[in-house]
């Protein structure tokens, strides 16, 4: 690899972009894929291949060629607004896959270390909680504490933030009433439908382990939409 595309790696990491190396095996030649820039003439032709391996987020050879596709893919970032029962169960399930866990609740004696070991936690109301985090249209929110004072301030963030997934725990007539409330502080139907409530996909589980799963199924999915 030549040290001009060594560098650029490296800075690339340090400014924390997305990014894939592409590598000729044959002969050694690497070059940066990055999303909507232009490859060389040499990789052009397996553009759409390797923007399969980069939407993946996979690793690999492309089938009847050479070229190999190492991809740089940066965690998912995921606020989890209630350190309830559930989200100790959906933080187990997230440790193995790519998602950067923060747990945000006002209530200390929920949202603490003895219930979330090595996980961050923020104990203070939504509103100031996220402006300690950068948050953009990678970043999921997953509410479920079932209190307005607490879940509304963060789906509204998530809303104008364009969260690219926002679901909320309660039942058809707590969602919507919550939905009443968003649209009271202007927020349209377009934006409210983009809330998956009540959250996860039907599974038909009922218990807390159950309903974590459904979440982060949930969650998986809309992911790899992206």
């Amino acid at each position: 690899m030549k040290l001009e595309i060594l560098k650029k790696i490296i800075e690339k990491k340090k400014n924390k972009n997305e990014f894939a190396i592409i590598t000729n095996i044959s002969n050694g030649e690497s070059e940066i894929f990055e999303k909507n820039k232009p490859l060389s003439k040499e990789m052009e032709i397996y553009s759409n291949q390797i923007n399969n391996f980069f939407k993946s987020k996979k690793n690999g050879v492309i089938e009847g060629s050479d070229i190999f596709v190492e991809t740089y893919i940066l965690p998912i970032k995921v606020i989890v607004v209630g350190a309830v029962h559930i989200a100790q169960y959906l933080v187990d399930f997230a440790k193995s896959l790519n998602f950067e866990i923060c747990i945000i609740d006002p209530r200390g004696y929920f949202a603490s270390e003895k219930r979330f070991p090595d996980m961050k936690i923020i104990n203070k109301w939504p509103d100031e909680a996220l402006k300690e985090i950068e948050t953009n249209e990678n970043t999921a929110l997953i509410a479920l504490t079932h209190d307005p004072k607490i879940d509304d301030p963060a789906l509204q963030h998530a809303l104008k933030k364009k969260f690219y997934y926002i679901g909320a725990l309660g039942s058809k007539k707590t969602h919507e009433n919550r939905c009443a409330r968003l649209k009271e502080a202007n927020f349209s139907d377009e934006q409210i439908n983009l809330i998956h409530g009540p959250i996860g996909i039907k599974l038909g589980g009922k218990s807390a382990p159950e309903i974590a799963l459904s979440i982060i199924a949930q969650l998986v999915s809309e992911t790899y939409k992206k």
